[in-house]
């Protein structure tokens, strides 16, 4: 008998397939990262950490995650892969071990008014089937109860083919939706102030019309002079009721005009579909401000803003509408729905119940199914977006976090935490870019990028344990432990700017004196009214700055020489110093590479397979024809110019042949904000999220303001930076500005000069003052959330 064992299934004896434990990056060289190698282990949370611009996001969103849809979208027939987007392969010698990944970013939840948090996470599909189903009157298909389906009926002959005759016969059909006949599902109307809209003293060829991009030089003026409509040349004052109608209201009409067909619309209909058919905070500033000197947006009185027609809004479910249910808070929705008791529908409620519940676990009970997704921050839509991911039973998925904490309050960070371990302890690896160090103590990896940011950075500057990246000696070692003490004098307030009254979203008539002339922390938990009262009583205007955290739009043409302004000095220095135009200067206008048009690259577009660029032969990358390279300034040409980082230009500007102080007080702002690192001509696309913020704030600091409204500064900032932003805050008060933070950071409101809390909790819950005064006489109270974790945070 043979004395050979038997090997068992489930014996501890390793299985080839067991090796693959690790995800192996070799060699990554996207955007700033140098040839960068690291092993991660899979089923497990590694956190990334390094200042910002260090090149974090470059490796594990474009390098490990992108690397990851690109190979599941090749999985597809070349047919469907023309319909998604193409990824080119990063720049990486090796990648191995991938799984699937599923990248949860802070990317805004898309501007269209019509996208609610309802509707962003099919909570509002499944209200809808819940109310088509046992809700009382009937009234038809889950349709009827979306406020985004018209309701449309007709009538008509149809002609087919029957046993080889063609047959004519009359065919009714009827759609019943939800949608508001009035406000067309919007749940508010606009009304126009026309003297905003035209100057009735001038006539059109005078340059009557107001609105932005309707000049008389181009197709507008060719569209107005010949559709015959009205007089060009009469002021409009003395418009017949007829010329008026036809100016702003006339539906869309086909003319000719010199041989051309054209389409002539009214003002007013143009003005709907081009701009009102937007997000008023997705507009660029200048529509924005026309819209919203022109347009007055009121309640819907009909629906009463609830978007539904009155049919959707008369069935119930145990005296609840579904308009009801929307407008409910979603951690009192929860509770409704888990009293419903109907086993026809049994399914649905349990489906509906672990998503809702999901809500209220994740922070975010405070919010209704009626708020629109496009004013949602950005870690609101993160966390919105995690929500379909909690109850997944996927396993060895490997998830992918931006900085999850973003936006909640210390007492909340433990919660978040609790939820990415457990996507871990399901058997999935979790990969997270993080500067928090509550969120960085749970890592069972850590891998730090740095020493610094831009070309200073990415490099692998430490991987192993939290322990180890104490010991580490590298920027985020020695940073971990910091913490802000609060300071030994505060400011006194030189004046206070009154709120009186504030009912905004969850606010519930707060009085309240903002004081002038210091640091000024406005603080609270996630959805306690901090934005309502500072965003929704302090209005942007004359003598106020307000800098949130709208993403910066702007294409790969875009960089930061254009975005600030920064350029146009630079431009007419060259101009002047060459005798020359200003124009040649720019790679956008009659300066560019004629071959790449100033893009500096020649994309090869290759259908369904990611397109190629290769850089221009002709001008070899530097975007602009050789005659404007034959032009310098202080030694230098324009595209020398725009490859240097701002620490360098700020003294390139500041002196000798090529001084300019117009550009040199640009540069001088954006070396303050901490982005001396970036080049002039560095793409916005490749920013990283803190950056961009940054960016917006040196921007703003060259207006002439009193007060500056800043919306969580410290969004993507390494610890290290919140030191420079801090003393940056410290020199604007010291100027005689005004700061208003709203902010969740310990270290800044440790350094405030005064303190105003909201709470005690979210939502209903919220709304209040809960503390006015120092931060040494919160720590001392203790008589709030945020007093207590201060008092912890800063060891009183």
């Amino acid at each position: 008998m043979s004395t050979t064992e038997e090997t068992h299934p489930h014996s501890p004896v390793s299985h080839a397939a067991d090796g693959h434990d690790l995800i192996r990056v070799h060699g990554a060289r996207e955007n700033n990262l140098t040839d960068v190698g690291i092993e991660l282990p899979k089923r497990r949370l590694t956190v990334f950490t390094g200042v910002s611009g260090s090149g974090k996001s470059s490796l594990v969103f474009d390098t490990i995650a992108a690397e990851s849809q690109r190979l599941i979208n090749e999985t597809y027939s070349a047919f469907l892969q023309g319909f998604m987007p193409t990824l080119a392969r990063p720049e990486v010698d090796v990648l191995d071990g991938l799984t699937t990944a599923i990248i949860v970013d802070q990317e805004r939840m898309g501007s269209d008014p019509r996208s609610t948090v309802g509707t962003a996470t099919d909570v509002n599909a499944m209200l809808r089937v819940l109310f088509s189903r046992i809700g009382q009157p009937h009234i038809g298909s889950p349709k009827a109860f979306s406020f985004n389906v018209a309701s449309i009926s007709g009538a008509g002959a149809v002609t087919f083919e029957r046993g080889g005759k063609t047959v004519k016969e009359r065919r009714d059909f009827s759609i019943t939706g939800g949608m508001c006949p009035h406000c067309e599902g919007r749940g508010s109307v606009t009304d126009f102030d026309l003297s905003q809209i035209y100057d009735a003293d001038k006539s059109l060829n005078e340059g009557a019309l107001t609105v932005p991009g309707y000049s008389m030089d181009g197709w507008y003026g060719r569209i107005f002079r010949g559709c015959g409509f009205f007089d060009p040349d009469k002021p409009v004052r003395d418009f017949t009721a007829e010329e008026l109608d036809a100016l702003l209201y006339k539906e869309p009409t086909k003319i000719r005009v010199d041989d051309v067909n054209l389409t002539y619309e009214g003002l007013i209909p143009k003005i709907r579909k081009s701009m009102l058919s937007k997000d008023v905070e997705a507009m660029q500033p200048h529509i924005r401000a026309f819209v919203e000197r022109v347009v007055t947006f009121t309640v819907c009185p009909e629906c009463d803003g609830t978007r539904l027609s009155e049919a959707a809004r008369s069935s119930k479910i145990a005296g609840i509408s579904i308009a009801d249910a929307c407008a409910m808070q979603l951690s009192d929705l929860a509770e409704w729905v888990r009293d419903l008791d109907e086993p026809s529908v049994a399914p649905l409620l349990a489906t509906l119940r672990h998503t809702l519940d999901s809500f209220v676990e994740i922070g975010l009970g405070y919010l209704g199914l009626d708020r629109s997704a496009g004013t949602l921050s950005g870690g609101e839509a993160q966390r919105v977006k995690m929500i379909r991911h909690l109850g997944s039973s996927l396993t060895d998925v490997t998830y992918v976090f931006d900085e999850p904490t973003t936006g909640l309050h210390p007492h909340d960070i433990g919660r978040m935490n609790d939820l990415l371990l457990r996507l871990r302890d399901k058997g999935n690896t979790v990969l997270v870019v993080e500067h928090e160090p509550e969120a960085i103590e749970i890592a069972d990896h850590v891998v730090d990028l740095g020493p610094g940011a831009g070309t200073s950075g990415g490099s692998v500057c430490f991987e192993g344990s939290v322990a180890g990246l104490r010991a580490s000696g590298t920027v985020t070692g020695r940073h971990l432990d910091d913490r802000a003490g609060l300071k030994e004098a505060v400011r006194e307030p030189t004046g206070a700017l009154e709120i009186r009254g504030a009912a905004a979203n969850n606010l519930r008539e707060v009085d309240v004196d903002v004081p002038l002339g210091v640091l000024c922390v406005v603080t609270g938990v996630a959805g306690s009214g901090k934005s309502s009262l500072v965003h929704g009583s302090i209005s942007a205007g004359e003598g106020v700055v307000s800098i949130d955290q709208g993403a910066i739009r702007g294409s790969r043409r875009s960089n930061p020489a254009t975005y600030t302004g920064l350029l146009d000095p630079i431009r007419k220095a060259f101009a002047k110093a060459n005798g020359v135009k200003p124009a040649l200067f720019s790679a956008n206008s009659e300066g560019a590479c004629p071959n790449c048009n100033g893009a500096g690259v020649v994309y090869t577009d290759l259908a369904m397979m990611a397109g190629v660029a290769t850089t221009c032969e002709e001008c070899e990358g530097n975007r602009f024809q050789a005659s404007v390279l034959e032009h310098h300034l202080g030694g230098r040409d324009i595209s020398e110019v725009l490859a240097m980082p701002v620490s360098r230009a700020q003294e390139f500007f500041g002196s000798g042949e090529a001084r300019t102080p117009a550009a040199h007080r640009i540069l001088t702002r954006l070396a303050d904000v901490g982005l001396g690192y970036l080049t002039l001509g560095q793409p916005l696309t490749t920013l990283s999220g803190g950056e961009r913020q940054r960016l917006k704030l040196a921007t703003h600091m060259g207006e002439k303001a009193g007060v500056y409204i800043l919306d969580e500064p410290t969004t993507g900032l390494h610890l290290a930076d919140v030191e420079q932003l801090l003393g940056l805050l410290d020199r604007l008060v010291d100027s005689g500005k005004s700061v208003i933070v709203v902010e969740h950071h310990q270290a800044v409101m440790a350094h405030a000069d005064r303190i105003i809390d909201l709470g005690p909790g979210a939502g209903h819950d919220g709304g209040r003052i809960v503390f006015e005064g120092t931060p040494a006489e919160l720590v001392a109270a203790r008589s709030t959330l945020t007093g207590r974790h201060l008092a912890s945070y800063v060891g009183g």
